[in-house]
């Protein structure tokens, strides 16, 4: 991200378009304004923010519409496996960081604000920062009821 001034940007023009869907939610207009406004601050106040892109452009191209759906989910696995790596790393580093998907609702807005090439989809948005607070440990489910193993 730029600057302060082009998250400011991004987030008013995010703000827009996620107006309009909280509308067509039937959500009151105070719930509406405290969305809002809770996704602008998040957004201004995150020291680093990190737009992650999906690029077309330089994979293989197939005539039938089943590899053409593969290719796109195998792209698309890529970028959020480089997404999952980024956010490990800042971990490694002592940053807390959190994914945000929204950028996949209005990418076309994304792209306009961020001077992105028409090819780079956004898919989703990092917030990165040193963490005010040390989160909770959260319970894990057991592997056994997640994870189905095979014997050979």
């Amino acid at each position: 991200m730029k600057d302060i001034f082009t998250k400011t940007r991004l987030a008013d023009a995010m703000a827009v378009e996620f107006k309009h869907d909280l509308e067509q939610d039937g959500l009151s207009p105070e719930k509406i304004q405290a969305q809002i406004k809770r996704s602008k601050e998040r957004m201004t106040s995150a020291p680093v923010i990190i737009v992650i892109n999906l690029d077309m452009s330089e994979m293989d191209v197939y005539a039938d519409k089943k590899r053409k759906q593969a290719e796109f989910r195998m792209a698309m696995q890529s970028v959020a496996n480089a997404g999952m790596q980024l956010l490990l790393a800042a971990h490694a580093e002592g940053l807390g960081g959190v994914w945000i998907c929204s950028p996949l609702f209005v990418q076309e807005t994304v792209q306009k604000v961020l001077d992105l090439s028409k090819s780079w989809e956004p898919q989703g948005m990092f917030y990165l920062g040193y963490s005010d607070s040390t989160p909770k440990d959260k319970s894990m489910k057991d592997m056994k009821d997640i994870v189905l193993f095979y014997d050979s």
